[in-house]
């Protein structure tokens, strides 16, 4: 079970990443954007590291019993699919075109439906 929780937690993390190289190489051009891109995902990385210690705030793993591993790598899993969904949504799949607070955020184009045969 452990090797599973954690398989998913390196698939996750492997996504995320991917995900991340990707926006930074789409906006590669914009220093102002890349230097707050990466401060946010350095933050979150803080964050994340500070939500799975308040989860399990004793520092001998040991205190959770056997099932430590598995549920460590559970929480983490979830919260970098979290964040992988969220960077996709932001500046992969875009904001819906007209959004005014979409800020630096990739835009959906609108889509025309395809014309009818007469």
């Amino acid at each position: 079970m452990n090797e599973q929780a954690c398989s998913s937690l390196k698939r996750a993390e492997t996504d995320l990443n991917r995900i991340y190289q990707q926006v930074l190489a789409a906006k590669a051009s914009d220093a102002d954007f890349v230097k707050a891109f990466r401060e946010a995902q350095t933050a979150w990385i803080s964050f994340r590291d500070a939500h799975i210690r308040s989860i399990h705030p004793d520092p001998d793993p040991r205190a959770y019993g056997s099932v430590y591993t598995m549920c460590r790598c559970g929480v983490l899993e979830q919260v970098t699919t979290q964040r992988a969904k969220e960077l996709r949504r932001l500046w992969v799949d875009g904001a819906e075109e007209g959004d005014v607070c979409a800020g630096s955020c990739v835009t959906k184009t609108a889509k025309t439906p395809p014309e009818r045969k007469k």
